[in-house]
């Protein structure tokens, strides 16, 4: 495993962040991002967007769901508008995700890391690598 990996650098693309608890109805404004909250998009997945601005059409939004391991993950997905229909590009690992931002607004995609390694300390998640 490679050491010292940091935002940006293509080892990044496979870490994911593994939340403690699940999200719940109860829970689920606990976890803010830039004043946004979560909603429920369907059943256990949630959603809030992570990158918006009025100038830019990259749209980047957090998915939070649990895995087949049972595990609740942090993901992200891609906003895409087409013609008057919204959707979100298929979940990508949470670094996978900030590092395609990065490319469009590195201080965002910074703050986001920031956001993430705040639950962490709170020992609320933690960071692992993935194949």
């Amino acid at each position: 495993m490679q050491d010292n990996i940091k935002l940006g650098d293509s080892g990044f693309d496979k870490m994911l962040f593994i939340l403690e608890k699940p999200i719940t109805k109860a829970n689920h404004k606990y976890y803010r991002f830039d004043n946004e909250e979560m909603q429920e998009i369907t059943d256990g997945v949630w959603s809030m967007p992570a990158y918006m601005k009025e100038d830019d059409d990259y749209s980047l939004f957090f998915i939070f769901t649990q895995i087949e391991s049972g595990e609740t993950v942090v993901a992200f997905s891609e906003g895409h508008l087409d013609g008057k229909q919204f959707r979100l590009s298929t979940p990508m690992p949470s670094g996978e995700g900030l590092n395609h931002l990065v490319s469009h607004d590195e201080e965002t995609a910074g703050r986001i890391l920031h956001f993430l390694n705040q639950i962490s300390k709170a020992a609320e998640g933690n960071w692992r690598m993935v194949q």
